[in-house]
């Protein structure tokens, strides 16, 4: 008989762009179509690839634009937590905003959830930090979902998502 091996899961950041592009170009039609907006200049768009900017001719305008998108990114299912949106800033006689899309799990997070798995959760469990990820094992299941609901009540700085479920 061989030994029952562990199960594990990964505990990753991970950003589903197409679900925060179909969230921007929600935001675009509606910003286009919305009285409140018309004459302001007003706009959002990719710059780059891991970044959003907003456009407006008023900083009260370009935070408005940033809510809309906010309110599209929470129906699209997407967690706040992966925007970083700066303050809009005077460029030329317009105001920018720049969002970056925060993902992976840095090094100093990592240390975080890996200490509070060893402080809160149930003995036995293994948290192995592995690049951007971190790989959690343990021999029993049941203490595997302890873990994730454990992770889930915290408030933590970034969005997480458990995969690879084995």
């Amino acid at each position: 008989m061989g030994v029952l091996a562990d199960s594990s899961f990964d505990i990753v950041s991970k950003i589903d762009r197409q679900e925060v592009d179909n969230a921007l170009n929600q935001t675009v039609k509606e910003i286009g179509h919305r009285f409140d907006f018309k004459g302001t200049g007003a706009a959002i768009s990719w710059s780059g690839q891991n970044n959003i900017e907003i456009k407006a001719n008023s900083e009260e305008r370009a935070n408005a634009a940033l809510d809309v998108f906010k309110e599209k990114v929470v129906k699209r299912g997407l967690s706040l937590k992966v925007l970083d949106a700066g303050e809009p800033k005077l460029s030329g006689k317009e105001y920018r905003m720049l969002i970056s899309l925060k993902e992976g799990i840095d090094q100093e997070n990592a240390k975080k959830i890996s200490k509070l798995i060893r402080d809160e959760g149930p003995k036995g469990i293994k948290a192995q930090i592995q690049g951007e990820e971190l790989r959690v094992s343990s021999k029993k299941k049941d203490d595997l979902q302890d873990v994730i609901s454990l992770l889930k009540g915290k408030d933590l700085d970034i969005a997480l998502q458990f995969v690879n479920y084995r």
